[in-house]
C-alpha cells in the first residue's frame, strides 16, 4: 500500500470520469447483486402502504386518491409521487393484477413481493447516476495509487453501499434511493454552475417527497444569494445594484411550474386542502412511534426518568403523571428553523451550501415534529462529500454515520435479519474508518472520547439485540432496547449537531479550495 497522504481535497472541479478502470461500474453491479439477494428477507409494513398505493392509484380516478381510506396507509406523499406509483402500477398488473385492487389488504403474493422488489432495484439506476455525477465533483490533485486512498472511490463505496439505504430500501422496504439521487443530482449540478438544473431537480424533489422541505432553506439563500446577485463587493457583501431580475424570475417560473404540474389538478377539482391535510397530519403527534434518536429522546427519556424517580422518592403523585403521552404540555408548540444566516453573509461556493443543506438536514431532524428515524439518511448522505474533503469534516462523519446508522436496527426486528444487518453494518463502518484514515494520513480523525462513545455501541448492540430478547424482560418491557438506543444514538447525534453548527459560524470555508 502507498504511504498515506494526508490534506485536504477540493470540491468543484471536474475530476476525471470516476468509471476509469471499470470500478464504478463493478461497484454498481455488485451493490444491485446484493440487491437482488434481499429479495426474500423481512419487508415492513411499508411494502403494503406502497402496493396500497398502487391500487389506489390504478383502480381509482384522481378525484378519489387523496380520498380513499380503505386502507389505514392512505395516500400521504405529494402528487409526483401518486402518479409514480401510478405509472408503476401499469408494470404490476402485468405481473400480478390482484395487487391492484384496493380491497385486497396485505396482500403480498410472491409475483407481488418480486415486482416490489425490483421496482426498487431499477429505479436505484438513477442514485447511481447521481452518485457518479458527486464523484465527478471531486477533484484530488495529488497521485494515489492505491485504490482505498482515492478520494473519488471512496465517496463511491461511501454513497453506492451505504448501509442505511440498502436495509431501508431493500429490506425494511421503500424508495429512498430514488429520491436520494434527485438530491444526490440536484447537489452535483450545483457545485458544476448549472443552478437551474439544481432548482428544476430540487423542485421535483419537493414533489415528491415534502420531507425535503427540511433543507428547502439551504436552496432558497443561496441560489438567491450567489446566483440572482451576480456581483459581490471584495469584502463579499453583496452589491445590491447586481440584482438580477431575469435570473430570479427564471428560478420562480421553473419553481412554480413544477408546483403547477404537481397540484395543478387538485386545484382544478378543488381538493388542495384535502391534499396538503394528508401530507402535514399534525395530529399523528411530536413524536414517532419508535422515538428517533434525537433530542425529543433525550427530553422524554430524562421527563420519563425523572417521572419514575419523582414517584419513588414520593415527590410525585402518581395520579398527577400521564403515562403513555409524549406530546404534552408547551413542548408542542415547538419549531426550529435552521440557521442560514452563514450561507449568506460568508458565501463561499458550493461546498458552503452543502455544509448548510446538512445543517438543515440535521437541524430538521434534531428538533422536527414527528420525525422518522430514517431521516437521519437525509443528512448522512450528502455528508459523505465533505467526509472526503477534510479530516474534520470526517471525523464528524464517522460519528454521525455509525451512530445513525445503528439507530435503524430495531426497524429489523426479525431473527433471520439479525447477521445480515450486523454483517452489512460492520463492513461499511470498517470500510468507513479505515479509508478515511488512510486518505487523510497522519492523526487520529475521532478523540479519545468520541472513540470511546463509538465503541459503547458493541456492548449495547450485544445487550438490545442479542442478550435482553432472551431475559424474562423481554415480554413485560419490550420497549427497553428502543429506548436506549434511542437515547444513547442521541447523544452523538446532537454532538455531531453542535459541531457542525460550531464550525458552520466560526470555522473558515470547511477546508476546501473556494469554488471559483
Amino acid at each position: 500500500m502507498a504511504a498515506p497522504r494526508g490534506g485536504n481535497v477540493d470540491i468543484g472541479s471536474r475530476s476525471r470520469d470516476p468509471g476509469d478502470g471499470g470500478w464504478f461500474v463493478t461497484l454498481a453491479l455488485g451493490v444491485s447483486l446484493l440487491k437482488c439477494l434481499l429479495v426474500p428477507t423481512y419487508h415492513s409494513t411499508d411494502f403494503e402502504v406502497h402496493r396500497n398505493w398502487l391500487a389506489i392509484t390504478h383502480s381509482l380516478p384522481v378525484s378519489r386518491w387523496y380520498y380513499e381510506a380503505t386502507s389505514e396507509w392512505t395516500l400521504d406523499y405529494p402528487p409526483l409521487f401518486a402518479w409514480f406509483e401510478f405509472a408503476l402500477s401499469h408494470v404490476a398488473h402485468y405481473f400480478d393484477p390482484e395487487m391492484l385492487k384496493v380491497e385486497n389488504l396485505n396482500y403480498a403474493s410472491p409475483n407481488t413481493v418480486l415486482f416490489q422488489r425490483f421496482s426498487v432495484i431499477l429505479s436505484d439506476v438513477f442514485f447511481i447516476y447521481a452518485a457518479k455525477q458527486c464523484c465527478q465533483c471531486i477533484n484530488d490533485k495529488k497521485d494515489r495509487r492505491d485504490l482505498l486512498e482515492k478520494p473519488v472511490f471512496i465517496l463511491a463505496v461511501l454513497l453506492l453501499w451505504n448501509f442505511g439505504l440498502l436495509i431501508v430500501d431493500h429490506i425494511h422496504f421503500q424508495y429512498n434511493g430514488f429520491l436520494s439521487g434527485i438530491m444526490l443530482l440536484s447537489i452535483a449540478r450545483m457545485f458544476q454552475k448549472r443552478h437551474l438544473e439544481s432548482a428544476l431537480l430540487f423542485a421535483v424533489l419537493l414533489n415528491f417527497k415534502h420531507i425535503y422541505l427540511y433543507i428547502a432553506p439551504a436552496y432558497g439563500i443561496y441560489l438567491l444569494r450567489s446566483y440572482c446577485f451576480t456581483v459581490n463587493n471584495p469584502d463579499g457583501s453583496i452589491r445590491w445594484r447586481s440584482f438580477s431580475l431575469l435570473r430570479f424570475l427564471a428560478l420562480a417560473v421553473i419553481v412554480v411550474l413544477v408546483f403547477v404540474v404537481s397540484f395543478g389538478p387538485f386545484i382544478y377539482l378543488g381538493q388542495l386542502p384535502q391534499v396538503l391535510s394528508r401530507l402535514f397530519p399534525f395530529k399523528r403527534g411530536l413524536c414517532h412511534a419508535y422515538w428517533a434518536p434525537n433530542f425529543w429522546a433525550l427530553y422524554n427519556g430524562a421527563d420519563k426518568s425523572l417521572s419514575v424517580v419523582g414517584i419513588k422518592m414520593q415527590l410525585l403523585n402518581p395520579s398527577s403523571v400521564r403515562t403513555g403521552s409524549m406530546t404534552g404540555g408547551l413542548v408542542q408548540e415547538f419549531e426550529h428553523s435552521p440557521s442560514v444566516l452563514c450561507l449568506w453573509f460568508r458565501p463561499q461556493g458550493p461546498p458552503s451550501f452543502l455544509r448548510c443543506l446538512i445543517l438543515c438536514a440535521l437541524s430538521s431532524f434534531m428538533f422536527g415534529w414527528h420525525v422518522h428515524e430514517k431521516a437521519i439518511l437525509l443528512a448522512i448522505l450528502p455528508f459523505s462529500l465533505l467526509a472526503v474533503s477534510s479530516a474534520k469534516d470526517a471525523g464528524m462523519y464517522l460519528i454521525l454515520t455509525t451512530v445513525g446508522h445503528f439507530s435503524l436496527f430495531p426497524l429489523l426486528f426479525t431473527l433471520q435479519e439479525l447477521p445480515i444487518k450486523l454483517l452489512l453494518m460492520a463492513i461499511f463502518t470498517v470500510f468507513s474508518f479505515g479509508s478515511l484514515k488512510a486518505l487523510f494520513g497522519k492523526g487520529n480523525l475521532l478523540s479519545r472520547l468520541e472513540v470511546l462513545y463509538v465503541c459503547g455501541l458493541l456492548p449495547l448492540g450485544l445487550l438490545c439485540e442479542i442478550i435482553y430478547p432472551l431475559t424474562p424482560w423481554q415480554r413485560r418491557l419490550p420497549f427497553i432496547p428502543l429506548l436506549l438506543t434511542s437515547v444513547y444514538c442521541a447523544l452523538g447525534i446532537t454532538y455531531t449537531w453542535i459541531r457542525l453548527y460550531i464550525s458552520a459560524f466560526t470555522g473558515p470555508a470547511p477546508s476546501l479550495k473556494k469554488h471559483q
